[in-house]
């Protein structure tokens, strides 16, 4: 277990210390894919402890298919380590679950009748059928029998004389052969001289024409295969006894099968890539190989004609010694929230959409920039021009989320107040002042999106003997001198307080009475007991209208209790008191307000900016808001500001934040699109290379607007025009047939007709008419004409028609027929 030295151990058996490897590079994208095969049929799945399809089977079981997934090359499809392609998107499922339809049985009609019997001797059967009406479907149970026979009871034969049935047994075609030579009537055969087109005929049984730049030749043989009649007791029997129309060919002609041949690969040439431009991605080489003959017949096809495989120039390298590449996902602004696009995936018609709220979609541009990395100035270089999406890794952003827009509702708002005290406008002058009573409502629900602001919140009535302060009594508790019950005094409790209901120090009332002590008495005996005074009831109106019936007052009573030996009661009419209330007439006046204007900057403001912060977000500074205040008289409009109170004139200026000018930024132009490399056919339309770039943010509050062009194209330049070619094809030989050697020894077929083949050469051309390879027609010309085609020989004896016409069309009734006609020509 000890270590010792290498020459110790034997050298041929030591291990590699090295081994090649691939390393995965973001280039590699191009080079590699994932291949996905069809999933195949869907498989019953067993459940644990249960057999396949236990239970009853009510529509559908659950089931399991499969795929092949690989990784491969594209270059040549070989297939590659999983772990490639994984690096750059993940393995496609290679299962999935699925449903197999409830097994349907086979489905079968009733026997017809029995055949009719032989009227010979000898064990002869009848039959009867029946037909499939519905085959089995996904493990259903199989078609029982569809014949049955039986023995007919007839008089036995004698020895030697039984009756047999016959049937047609039809082989298999052989191999295509050519003729022996002594089959070939030279004498008897002409066919045109396919060189000249001239139609003077050559003496030639196969086709002969060879131009310069000669086409595969091709050799039309023969194939057969056997035809037997065979007796019931399993012994050949002649053909006639199993005769049927129409008899099976024995022969028929056939194309000798040629493989396509090819040159060999032309050297690779250079690499296509000799410069980096930012992504390192690699370039390309190809090398070439040219078609020789094409395949004919059943021959083995041409296979490629090119081959590309990537490859670094030493330019390239260097650039990636300098330079290291990463990509990453980059978004754009989210855009404003849309109903409108879920309403038209739902219905298309939907073109308008007004007044629409709710859950919408807002989307943004996800795209792929490209990050350099200097390492020479360790300085990180964010690139952000636009490159291909695949180049990022990982998933991409999501470009779509929900949004909500909010519905627009009206505002809402309270019920007035009832009216509050006669105040003085301006306490400071309160023996001139004016008096005012004022009552308000509050909003309970702002209005969102609407044009319409809350209606005004407070109203003002004049009224007289305004005052500026009061006295707020609360009652105390009734003291009395002797005891428990007599006479005695309430103390009184009083706050003084200001038009707006706040406590003000006690010498602001100073000028009012001060009500501190009200005589009261605790009864002794058993007296009538009379509670306190309740509140006044509300008014019934809020002031006096022309049009009111009656007085308006309030009132309130006192409880009464029964007394027992004491005291009466007093009558009812004591126990309540009226009094005239909201004897103001029906007029009030609110102030009103237009909307604020939009906010601007100010001289004054814009120099406080500097030295006062007016927030702490990032704004671009304070401007100010302006609007009109007026006077309004709930019955005729606007009147003089002087019949509403001042001290709650709204504002008309108001500072507000400057909302920031966000220009228009948009990326830079990608790179243009490459040019096609292959060449281009001379009548196609002008091809065309392309260039985008991207809004990230788009223009608000006054900002630099964004171009308007955010796409840009321009033609190719110094494209090759792809070379002409074209096929040309010389007229058909002679129909060739079977052998005579081989068609006679077959019954009815003395004489030399029926079907066989005919061929025709087919040559390339150029632009100029010379003669040019197969090669570059295939390349360049398109699909090759056909070089051989079925002919036919009518035979003298033989009843022709003319060809079938189309069915008729089939009638919706249940049994209906169509039918179709040929006539008789010779």
């Amino acid at each position: 277990g000890w270590t010792t030295y290498h020459a110790n151990c034997d050298q041929k058996d030591k291990p590699e210390s090295q081994r090649r490897c691939f390393k995965i590079c973001d280039w590699h994208l191009e080079l590699f894919e994932w291949e996905v095969s069809a999933w195949d049929r869907c498989g019953l799945i067993s459940f644990a402890g249960g057999e396949l399809g236990a239970g009853a089977c009510v529509t559908a079981q659950h089931g399991l298919q499969h795929r092949s997934v690989h990784c491969l090359q594209k270059l040549n499809r070989t297939i590659v380590a999983n772990e490639i392609c994984e690096y750059f998107t993940p393995q496609p499922p290679a299962e999935q679950a699925c449903l197999v339809p409830c097994p349907r049985d086979c489905v079968v009609s009733e026997f017809s009748g029995w055949s009719e019997c032989g009227t010979g001797c000898g064990k002869s059967l009848q039959h009867r059928t029946r037909a499939v009406i519905a085959p089995p479907l996904y493990g259903g149970a199989p078609c029982p029998n569809l014949t049955e026979s039986r023995a007919c009871s007839t008089p036995a034969c004698p020895l030697g004389e039984e009756e047999h049935t016959y049937s047609l047994r039809v082989g298999p075609w052989g191999e295509c052969q050519l003729p022996h030579p002594k089959d070939i009537d030279l004498a008897g055969r002409t066919m045109p001289d396919l060189g000249s087109d001239s139609g003077e005929p050559s003496t030639s049984g196969l086709q002969v024409y060879k131009p310069h730049h000669r086409p595969r030749e091709v050799e039309i043989g023969f194939q057969t295969r056997q035809v037997r009649c065979v007796r019931s007791d399993g012994k050949n029997a002649a053909l006639s006894l199993c005769l049927q129309d129409p008899v099976p060919l024995t022969f028929k002609s056939c194309v000798i099968a040629k493989d396509c041949e090819m040159s060999e690969w032309s050297p690779w040439s250079a690499c296509s890539r000799t410069c980096g431009w930012g992504d390192l991605a690699p370039g390309f080489r190809s090398r070439h190989r040219g078609v020789r003959s094409v395949a004919v017949g059943a021959g083995k096809q041409c296979l490629e004609l090119e081959e590309r495989e990537a490859c670094f120039s030493k330019t390239l390298v260097l650039s990636a010694l300098f330079y290291f590449l990463r990509f990453a996902w980059r978004t754009s602004e989210w855009k404003a929230c849309q109903v409108s696009l879920l309403l038209d995936q739902q219905d298309p018609r939907h073109h308008k959409h007004l007044g629409l709220c709710g859950g919408g979609i807002q989307t943004r541009e996800v795209y792929c920039i490209q990050i350099t990395v200097e390492l020479g100035m360790h300085q990180l270089k964010e690139v952000t021009r636009p490159v291909d999406g695949k180049l990022c890794l990982g998933p991409a952003p999501s470009a779509s989320q929900l949004c909500n827009l909010p519905c627009p509702s009206e505002c809402v708002v309270s019920a007035w107040s009832v009216w509050g005290p006669c105040l003085h406008e301006n306490c400071q002058d309160h023996h001139r002042g004016r008096g005012f009573r004022m009552r308000q409502r509050q909003v309970i629900v702002d209005p969102v999106g609407t044009l319409a602001d809350c209606p005004h919140l407070i109203e003002s009535i004049p009224c007289e003997n305004p005052v500026c302060y009061e006295w707020i009594v609360s009652e105390g508790v009734c003291v009395t001198d002797h005891g428990k019950c007599g006479p005695g005094n309430r103390i009184l409790k009083a706050v003084c307080k200001n038009k707006k209901g706040e406590e003000v120090p006690h010498h602001f009332c100073s000028e009012l009475p001060y009500p501190e002590v009200v005589a009261c008495e605790i009864p002794c005996a058993m007296d009538c007991v009379i509670s306190e005074w309740s509140a006044w009831s509300s008014c019934s109106h809020s002031c006096s209208s022309k049009n009111a019936e009656g007085s308006q007052s309030r009132s309130r009573s006192i409880l009464a209790l029964p007394a027992e030996g004491g005291k009466a009661c007093p009558p009812d009419r004591a126990l309540q008191e009226h009094r005239a209330c909201n004897d103001h007439p029906c007029v009030h006046f609110f102030w009103e307000t237009s909307p604020w204007s939009s906010c601007s900057e100010d001289v004054l403001v814009t120099a406080l900016n500097a030295s006062i912060n007016w927030s702490k977000e990032a704004t671009c500074g304070v401007g100010i808001q302006t609007r009109k205040v007026f006077c309004m008289k709930s019955s005729s409009g606007q009147v003089t500001p002087r019949r509403c109170p001042e001290s709650i004139r709204p504002e008309t200026v108001r500072p507000c934040l400057l909302l920031c000018k966000k220009n228009c930024v948009v990326t830079p132009f990608s790179e243009w699109t490459r040019c096609p490399t292959a060449c281009q056919p001379g009548n196609a339309t002008a091809v065309k290379q392309s260039r985008y770039r991207i809004i990230v943010q788009d223009a608000a509050n006054g900002g630099q607007t964004c171009p308007d062009t955010l796409y840009e194209e321009r033609e190719c330049e110094d494209i090759p025009i792809c070379p002409v070619y074209r096929w040309k094809t010389h007229r058909w030989s002679h129909c060739v047939l079977v052998p005579d050697s081989v068609r006679q020894s077959v019954l009815g077929h003395n004489e030399a007709c029926g079907h066989g083949l005919q061929t025709r050469a087919v040559t390339c051309l150029s632009e100029h008419n010379d003669s040019a390879t197969v090669g570059d027609c295939v390349q360049w010309a398109g699909a090759m004409p056909s070089l051989v085609q079925e002919c036919l020989i009518p035979c003298k004896d033989d009843c022709t028609f003319t060809p079938w016409s189309k069915f008729t069309a089939c009638s919706f009734d249940c049994e209906s027929t169509r039918s179709r006609r040929r006539s008789l020509t010779g």
